[in-house]
């Protein structure tokens, strides 16, 4: 799977990802209240809702990325209905042969991490068959339980051909408190990384690993010294547009090849019709406002890449 991300970014010569974490309040009032009309203002009603949000800017936009990555708590927070909107947006989204990376950040002990493995990137044995339960291609693990929490995962990827990405050092304002604090004299942060860097090494696809690192674009100098430590894993970047991050802080995150990163933007594109930039296209328009963002983002990074030659 590692090599179809990267082939399908070199296709669009675009680094980047789109965060699919639809709250209601991003969701435009006729489509919010078409389906309410259809399911109520129930979970039903507000599953529907997201899920025709997702689906009208996936298809503006799929020809211009080469991944999309929703957020599972978005969608858990209206219960099974909203599970359901989560597997069809996965679904409809492979149909566009987008590569899904899903955003669920889970890790705990062997067995409960083998189950989450094979429910998110793995199959499930029901008497004498498989099946894929949520079927994502890459996910988002959390580390903190060390290897007992990732090898599982590591597992179902070998067997899969599918992906992780590992948290390392996050884009949040206090990931500091834990992930900064100096161990024999090094940061968290970079035992962690040097750790991912390990794990990737069993795992290689043609040129980068399938255990990738998720390392926030808000702290640019950490991802310097991350990218050295980890030169053949994948760098999942968040924090982009919303949370601060511009084109020129990213380019340490990329390797010479001007590949090895992945770059996400969530609310900066899905709800980019709220913003003064955008906000002439009208709400009715959300999807092209969110198609003419990646183009934006896309020209912003690609910039940036070519200054720093």
């Amino acid at each position: 799977m590692i090599n179809k991300l990267t082939e399908k970014i070199r296709k669009t010569h675009a680094p980047i990802v789109v965060g699919l974490d639809p709250m209601l309040n991003y969701i435009p009032k006729h489509i919010q209240e078409a389906a309410f009309k259809a399911c109520g203002e129930t979970l039903e009603g507000a599953a529907e809702a997201i899920w025709q949000f997702n689906k009208e800017i996936v298809d503006a936009i799929f020809d211009l990325i080469p991944a999309v990555k929703p957020q599972i708590a978005m969608y858990e927070q209206f219960g099974i209905p909203g599970l359901m909107a989560f597997k069809k947006t996965v679904d409809y989204c492979k149909e566009k042969d987008l590569v899904v990376i899903g955003d669920i950040k889970r890790g705990d002990i062997g067995s409960t991490s083998a189950a989450y493995a094979a429910g998110h990137i793995g199959k499930v044995q029901v008497g004498s068959k498989e099946y894929a339960g949520f079927d994502e291609d890459f996910v988002t693990v959390n580390p903190y339980l060390g290897s007992d929490g990732v090898n599982p995962f590591i597992d179902v990827c070998k067997k899969e051909k599918k992906g992780l990405f590992i948290l390392v050092k996050t884009s949040n304002p206090s990931s500091g408190e834990f992930q900064d604090q100096l161990v024999n004299g090094r940061p968290l942060y970079e035992l962690v990384g040097q750790k991912v860097a390990e794990w990737g090494q069993e795992c290689m696809g043609d040129t980068y690993s399938y255990i990738g690192a998720v390392v926030g674009a808000t702290y640019p100098e950490m991802g310097k010294i991350l990218r050295r430590i980890m030169p053949k894993a994948y760098i999942l970047v968040p924090g982009y547009g919303a949370q601060g991050g511009q084109g020129k802080d990213l380019v340490h995150f990329f390797n010479e090849d001007g590949l090895g990163a992945i770059v996400n933007s969530s609310r900066g594109i899905i709800a980019a019709y709220k913003q003064e930039k955008y906000a002439k296209m009208g709400e009715a328009d959300f999807a092209d406002a969110s198609r003419k963002a990646v183009e934006d983002m896309i020209a912003d990074i690609d910039g940036a890449l070519q200054a720093a030659k």
